[in-house]
């Protein structure tokens, strides 16, 4: 069986929070962020308002993601820390 899904570990420090969470890893970064500012308004009960110009970054490299990389492309996987900013 193969894995469509991996476990990541997002940090997002204009919020101060934490999520331990899914991605797909047959979708490009960028459509990752949306899902993940969609996320951020449900949890922020849209109190909270995050730009268009974030990216999402590795947290162990510190190095930005294509946003036109698949995540599957990248050296995202199970475990891996991101920071969204």
């Amino acid at each position: 069986m193969q894995e469509n899904k991996i476990l990541v570990i997002l940090n997002v420090p204009e919020i101060d929070e934490v999520f331990d969470l899914y991605i797909p890893v047959n979708r490009k970064v960028g459509n990752i962020i949306e899902l993940l500012k969609k996320l951020i308004d449900d949890v922020t009960d849209n109190s909270y308002e995050i730009t268009d110009s974030v990216c999402l970054y590795s947290k162990q490299t510190g190095l930005k993601y294509d946003n036109n990389c698949l995540v599957y492309d990248t050296d995202i996987r199970n475990g891996s820390g991101l920071i969204l900013m």
